[in-house]
């Protein structure tokens, strides 16, 4: 089926972001880049797409516990595994600049955004379920497990999208403007994946 196809697509996206990520790692600490402030694009978004990422981690092993369709749990599994790994990599980059890990400003200061980033019932930026989304899909099973989390996962890429261009247009780290841009390309695939998924149920995308 087509989103079998894209679901081989998606995975590969994946790996090759992984090899991505050792690699800026390595290349990032040898770096002579001048450190970023607190304050600035680079730091900002590291801060604020760790948490974002931590979501998406926490919604993909619900969705595996509640669920025993191979597909949906392999995306899951492929979605936690990435974005756990580039939350550890935009901690450590926090930690080799030496600058903390918690804004006293709202999220996505960084981008002009502030306080219009965040929502209500616990939806701190864009994309973000709410407390009450997440609790639900705690209480689903089977196919409608699978729709919301389809549902939720494909806003929260939509959310990551727009903050991970933002750190493009504005970073100033090479190494951070690339992983931001390689989020870019691989969740938009993954989007495209996720749509397939929700027609084949009979469901789309959320507005």
């Amino acid at each position: 089926m087509r989103y079998a196809g894209l679901l081989a697509g998606a995975t590969a996206t994946v790996l090759v972001a992984a090899g991505a990520i050792t690699y800026a790692v390595a290349e990032n600490a040898g770096s002579t880049t001048r450190t970023p402030t607190a304050d600035s694009a680079d730091a900002g978004f590291a801060r604020d797409m760790a948490v974002h990422h931590q979501q998406a981690v926490e919604m993909s092993f619900i969705v595996r516990d509640r669920t025993g369709n191979e597909e949906v749990r392999r995306l899951a599994y492929d979605i936690a595994q990435t974005q756990a790994n580039q939350r550890g990599m935009l901690l450590g980059w926090l930690d080799l600049w030496e600058l903390p890990k918690v804004s006293p400003d709202p999220p996505m200061t960084w981008m002009g955004m502030g306080k219009m980033a965040s929502g209500q019932d616990g939806a701190l930026m864009p994309g973000m379920a709410t407390g009450t989304e997440l609790k639900k899909l705690n209480t689903l099973r089977g196919r409608q497990a699978e729709i919301l989390y389809l549902q939720l996962m494909t806003g929260h890429h939509n959310g990551g999208i727009h903050m991970a261009e933002g750190c493009v247009a504005k970073c100033t780290v090479r190494v951070e403007k690339r992983l931001a841009q390689g989020m870019v390309d691989a969740q938009r695939s993954e989007i495209e994946l996720m749509t397939a998924m929700l027609k084949a149920r009979g469901a789309k995308p959320r507005a």
